[in-house]
């Protein structure tokens, strides 16, 4: 049996159960679709956002890439964005990086890797604010850690430089923003920031104006 038909036939293994133990489980899926939360994390397998949260398909809207960057030129990021806050209207956004993260640990070489180049820069920029503190931590694993946790932190200040965000905010007081680091050694969640609406809180020179927002 190939891998790929071993996903063919846990499949239907899958479907059996969920239908034994809850008869209904696909119908109200089918039905609606009204997650509370979206996910920004990394296209690493082994970072899946519903078995880390305990949840169920149809409980959070999934966005992944590379070490779970919100890039302000990324059509498909602001998409997935745009339609989560203002059609699904979520509640929380969560931006999930995780330590030992392979896209981290590049941007912080020199190695070139074709076309992943252009998107590691979006790290780089997030090493390079950093960079003192980064370069005086001796060990490399702690380096890259390090770098994980606080390329989320600024994900998350980008996040809040969004237009859609913005209007948001102003127009239903939410969502509140999260990020989180994931352990893969021990499957537990570091919490490293909670952004909370605020328009005051934002940079003047990230804040658009309020006429602007009612657009």
């Amino acid at each position: 049996m190939s891998p790929y038909e071993k996903l063919l036939i846990q499949n239907k293994a899958w479907s059996a159960d969920q239908k034994l133990a809850d008869a209904n489980f696909f119908g109200r899926l089918e039905k609606q679709q009204s997650p509370k939360f979206l996910w920004i994390g990394c296209s690493d397998s082994r970072v899946p956002a519903n078995q880390i949260t305990g949840t169920d398909p149809g409980e959070i809207f999934v966005h992944r890439n590379i070490a779970n960057m919100v890039v302000h030129t990324d059509v498909n990021l602001l998409s997935v964005l745009e339609y989560a806050v203002v059609v699904l209207k979520v509640e929380h956004i969560i931006v999930c990086g995780h330590y030992g993260c392979g896209g981290i640990e590049a941007a912080l070489g020199n190695k070139s890797y074709g076309i992943i180049n252009k998107w590691l820069l979006n790290i780089k920029e997030v090493y390079k604010i950093y960079q003192k503190e980064i370069d005086a931590i001796e060990v490399h694993e702690d380096k890259v850690n390090r770098l994980v946790e606080l390329n989320v932190i600024e994900q998350c200040q980008d996040l809040i430089k969004t237009s859609t965000i913005q209007k948001a905010w102003k127009s239903r007081n939410a969502p509140t923003i999260h990020g989180w680091a994931y352990g893969l050694k021990d499957g537990l969640v570091n919490e490293l920031v909670n952004i909370e609406p605020d328009l005051d809180s934002i940079n003047p020179i990230f804040r658009f104006d309020s006429a602007e927002l009612d657009k």
